[in-house]
């Protein structure tokens, strides 16, 4: 197939684009370079543009004569989609309203979407399962949800192909250590602990250690980048016209932050410094995901289910690269 990747130097874009091409696929990035970065790509692969550039994009799916389309190119950040959600609005549901109208246009009626497990919010019971109310409780997650309603809308009456994607927390790098994971800010547990680990942060900080779990610390799902890519080709091979595929992704067990800290200690012989502070608003106790239908629906299974090998991709990555790409 001949694949636009939208957001593709992003982090699990830049997984997904690695995977495209090593399959065969003929694969072409599309990103601002908001939060992606060059050299996660191939360069003649990358198109650096805006969705906001609809006449860019309907050029660039023209011209390279796009079957497919996967799309990762969002904001992502939860409290600051409470203090701006005009922002997360416009870029989240807008442009992909922009960017679904192109395809129409040139014809092209598969996409994957990248969805995520903060549409369901605050879910009474565990694991999260597709029948699992979504109830999101920021505008994130909420903008995210009406990408799905949107999709559920055009592929009845156009058509398209779509999988909605939705998962837990992305961890992990390439086993290479050639790509991995820099976000600024950076936010995730597991690269939070290890920058600590390095001496990069002077301590991890616990938000609250008085939740009704095994240990008092927040439990969640760790899902790695690469399971996540192979899950996206996976869905993107099954799509046919007005098929609609939504999923979750998991590996079905969650980890507490504790035992976060604890493997990251383990796998890099370092210790970490811990500070305990409040709750934060919102955070749940648990969040786990059942992903027993996309593996019986489309055979995905992930490679990585224990946690300190997933741990130890991300330091492989963290080691060779101490100041991310710009090492």
């Amino acid at each position: 197939m001949r694949i636009l990747v939208t957001g593709g130097a992003g982090y699990i874009g830049s997984h997904s684009v690695r995977l495209f091409l090593d399959k065969g696929h003929d694969v072409w990035v599309y990103d601002n370079l908001c939060f992606g970065h060059r050299l996660a790509v191939p360069a003649d692969r990358l198109i650096v543009a805006d969705l906001k550039d609809v006449h860019r994009l309907d050029h660039v799916l023209l011209e390279n004569r796009i079957d497919a389309v996967v799309h990762f190119a969002a904001f992502t950040f939860v409290g600051e989609s409470v203090q701006q959600p005009a922002k997360y609005w416009q870029n989240n549901l807008v442009n992909t309203v922009n960017l679904l109208d192109c395809m129409r246009r040139q014809g092209i009626g598969r996409f994957v979407f990248s969805s995520t497990a903060a549409t369901f919010g605050t879910p009474a019971a565990m694991p999260i399962t597709e029948e699992t109310p979504q109830q999101p409780i920021n505008p994130y997650g909420a903008s995210k949800l009406a990408v799905e309603h949107v999709l559920d809308d055009y592929a009845r009456a156009y058509d398209l192909g779509f999988a909605a994607l939705r998962y837990f927390n992305a961890s992990g790098a390439h086993p290479s250590g050639a790509i991995g994971e820099d976000h600024s800010p950076e936010t995730h547990l597991i690269p939070l602990v290890i920058q600590a680990a390095l001496g990069k942060r002077p301590h991890i900080e616990i938000f609250g250690d008085d939740y009704p779990t095994p240990d008092g610390t927040c439990v969640r799902d760790y899902i790695h980048v690469d399971d996540l890519a192979a899950a996206h080709l996976l869905a993107l091979e099954k799509i046919t016209p007005g098929a609609v595929f939504k999923y979750n992704l998991g590996i079905g067990r969650g980890y507490s932050v504790r035992e976060v800290i604890q493997t990251v200690e383990e796998v890099t012989g370092k210790k970490v410094p811990v500070k305990i502070g409040a709750r934060r608003a919102g955070d749940p106790p648990t969040l786990v995901a059942s992903s027993e239908k996309i593996q019986q629906d489309l055979g995905w299974k992930p490679a990585y289910t224990d946690l300190k090998a997933i741990v130890e991709t991300a330091w492989k990555w963290h080691q060779g690269h101490p100041r991310g790409y710009k090492s």
